[in-house]
């Protein structure tokens, strides 16, 4: 047993991240309703979204795992104070409403968020094994919430001081270099969870950005982790579905902004600020009460089968604000839960010495899977605004084929 003032000690740096944590989704979220502004004039403008969109998930399948590496060699504190530092910068890269510097700050941006691979080795750092999926799951409810105050700031912002169409964007991309400018303190002050760290050789580092600009290196890379750690393809790979349904998070400013609903900022601030808070109460109560008392991999199953007819009636909607409230209300309680399971049973596989590297490939590949399926989408969308939530509920599905495919290998076990 630690003692108590170690105990205390971890207890703070775990709501130092969690603080960090929260802020960066602010940013993130805040942006996100003012983001049609910025290719507003183009033509097919829901396309150019998606290249955006493809832009910063894309490049994280080279920097999520390259982070992951440097911080199992140089600890998880220095990467915390390059992204931050990165945020920053890519948020300066709004104040000025134009299309290319909203393609610069989507790449910018889209580097340094390969963090989160970080993010979640430093959890599991300081994470006793009872706790694990209550710390993972509180992340997820952090992450909601952050959906929660960064369009709800932005609604607030936008309406207090009545500001009109043309300048919302530059309002809020200045209340986004400010938080980001709050994070970097933060991140400069949080202690580091990875004690000893051995450091990384510079040829390693140099391999490192080359095979994980190979997608056929990271998979080979992850069939090696999979002969240590029996069990993490599979993760992976639900993983990898997960992330391609979970598409529509980046796809819906688009949908509501361009299709039958004619959602305004305001209007999409307000349905992010339900969405979020509610997430974060329903999340919360899973995590901390339900999570470690039940079958995590069946859960897995059932929530992902029971959310395949959400995803599909969100293109069903049309335009019934009321339905699209009705459809959200039942995404919380079945498809939101879904990230934080997989993630806890794959946090579960890994050590020490490679807790970095697991979740840096682990995000790439993620990377990988959200440039794929925001093509896809962009593709979709230009035939039909609607057609795109067709494949995010197939994809959903498939989550649910590979869980109990795992269920089922478990059993014969």
């Amino acid at each position: 047993m630690p003692e108590p003032n170690q105990r205390t000690s971890r207890d703070f740096r775990l709501y130092h991240i969690y603080a960090i944590i929260l802020i960066d989704v602010i940013v993130g979220s805040a942006v996100g309703p003012i983001l049609p502004e910025f290719v507003r004039g183009l033509q097919k403008p829901q396309l150019w979204l998606a290249v955006g969109t493809a832009l910063f998930l894309g490049v994280q399948l080279f920097s999520a795992p390259l982070l992951g590496k440097l911080s199992d060699g140089y600890g998880r504190r220095p990467i915390f104070i390059i992204s931050s530092i990165g945020t920053f910068l890519a948020d300066c890269l709004l104040l000025p409403v134009r299309v290319g510097f909203y393609f610069a700050n989507r790449i910018s941006d889209g580097v340094t968020n390969g963090m989160y691979a970080t993010v979640r080795s430093s959890i599991t750092d300081i994470s006793p094994k009872d706790q694990l999926f209550k710390n993972l799951g509180i992340e997820g409810a952090i992450i909601s919430l952050g959906f929660v105050i960064g369009p709800a700031a932005s609604g607030l912002l936008l309406t207090t001081f009545d500001i009109v169409e043309g300048h919302q964007a530059k309002v809020v991309a200045i209340m986004a270099v400010v938080l980001s400018s709050v994070n970097m303190i933060l991140s400069w002050t949080l202690r580091e969870t990875h004690p000893n760290p051995p450091g990384v050789d510079v040829s390693a580092l140099k391999s490192e950005l080359v095979q994980s600009l190979s997608v056929h290196t990271l998979w080979r890379r992850l069939m090696d982790k999979e002969k240590q750690h029996r069990g993490l393809k599979q993760l992976v790979l639900m993983q990898l579905a997960l992330t391609l349904a979970v598409g529509y998070y980046f796809y819906f400013v688009t949908f509501a902004s361009f299709g039958e609903l004619h959602m305004d900022a305001k209007a999409i601030s307000y349905f992010f600020m339900y969405f979020g808070g509610l997430s974060v109460v329903i999340s919360y109560v899973f995590y901390a009460y339900i999570a470690d008392r039940i079958n995590q991999q069946k859960a897995i199953f059932w929530l992902a089968l029971l959310g395949t007819p959400i995803l599909g009636g969100y293109g069903l909607i049309g335009t019934s604000v009321f339905s699209l409230y009705v459809l959200v209300t039942f995404d919380c309680l079945t498809f939101s839960l879904i990230q934080g399971l997989i993630e806890g049973l794959m946090a579960r596989l890994t050590t020490d010495e490679d807790r970095g590297e697991i979740f840096g490939i682990n995000q790439a590949l993620q990377g990988l899977a959200s440039f794929v399926t925001t093509i896809v989408l962009g593709i979709l969308s230009l035939v039909d605004l609607r057609l795109p939530f067709a494949w995010f509920a197939v994809c959903l599905a498939a989550v649910a084929w590979l869980a109990s495919r795992r269920v089922g290998t478990h059993k014969a076990i």
